[in-house]
């Protein structure tokens, strides 16, 4: 039997640097960095009432700085959460700190998932921030207080392999970074991130009974535990398509992804053939599918 359709819901309110309460104590600033990638930009999150806990920086833009400390003023700053290395989510951190004193907790430090084959290039190389450190990295269940609720720490490796969400057990309220969008899928690209990785990550949020989820672009997840299992089929669909392209012969992967991909956005082209890629590695590794020489973007594959 078919699981659940992926439906993706791109409605959202609230414009860039507008406060916008979505739950009590938390708070969504939006940054002004909208994109294909971004949306309608980076969404930082304010935990707590008197005393917070930001989630997520966002990228260096004066305006956001600015939005962020008018709201945070006249509060204590506990902690800034960082969910993963991408620069879209870290960026503004140095400025940050220059007027906000509270050390960073989250993630650990920007790591890939394997080494480059020889010739193979980083597609996302200049997006992850090689130069963010911790004062502290939140593992596995890992608890962060927040006023008188205890968020626990998620793992969640795949779109970057050092992707942390952030759980409060009593709400059933998931902060999800990139892990998991309303708007759009999560891009995954190798090296940095790893298919087989994102989909553990998928199953091991399905026994949290998770009520609300807020992403760190778009608005927030409805009905989260039916759209985590939604994006699982969805990702094994792709996979399935991936393999009705090669019966038809050897192909690279930018040879693949039109029929894969249909009426997909020209823009999207890149962010499509990265994710592919990552579909496709995981079925070399399976041994599914094959290659001569590196498994790279534009190595020819073909069905074992």
């Amino acid at each position: 039997m078919a699981g659940p359709q992926l439906h993706l819901d791109r409605s959202f309110d609230g414009e860039p640097g507008q406060p916008v309460q979505i739950a009590p104590g938390v708070i969504r600033i939006t940054a002004p960095n909208a994109g294909p990638y971004t949306f309608h930009g980076t969404n930082t999150y304010l935990l707590g009432q008197d005393t917070i806990t930001i989630v997520d920086p966002g990228p260096d833009d004066a305006r956001h700085l600015q939005a962020l400390i008018r709201e945070v003023r006249g509060r204590t700053v506990d902690a800034i959460v960082v969910t993963h290395t991408h620069i879209d989510h870290t960026e503004l951190l140095p400025k940050l700190l220059r007027h906000i004193d509270a050390p960073i907790v989250g993630c650990g430090v920007h790591k890939a998932a394997r080494p480059l084959a020889e010739g193979e290039t980083n597609a996302l190389d200049a997006a992850g921030d090689r130069l963010y450190a911790p004062d502290e990295q939140l593992r596995d269940d890992d608890g962060l207080h927040v006023e008188d609720l205890e968020w626990r720490t998620i793992e969640t490796p795949g779109h970057t392999m050092n992707h942390i969400c952030l759980f409060d057990p009593n709400s059933g309220t998931l902060v999800s970074g990139d892990h998991i969008m309303a708007w759009s899928t999560s891009i995954i690209a190798p090296p940095d991130g790893k298919m087989s990785a994102y989909m553990q990550s998928l199953e091991k949020l399905l026994p949290l009974n998770i009520r609300e989820c807020w992403p760190g672009h778009g608005g927030p997840v409805k009905d989260p535990s039916t759209f985590i299992r939604a994006l699982i089929e969805h990702r094994k669909g792709r996979e399935q398509a991936a393999r009705r392209a090669l019966e038809k012969g050897p192909q690279t992967i930018a040879e693949m992804v039109p029929s894969i991909y249909i009426g997909l956005d020209e823009r999207l082209v890149g962010a499509a053939r990265l994710s592919l890629f990552a579909q496709v590695e995981d079925l070399v590794e399976r041994g599914e599918v094959t290659t001569e020489g590196p498994v790279k973007m534009d190595a020819i594959f073909r069905l074992t």
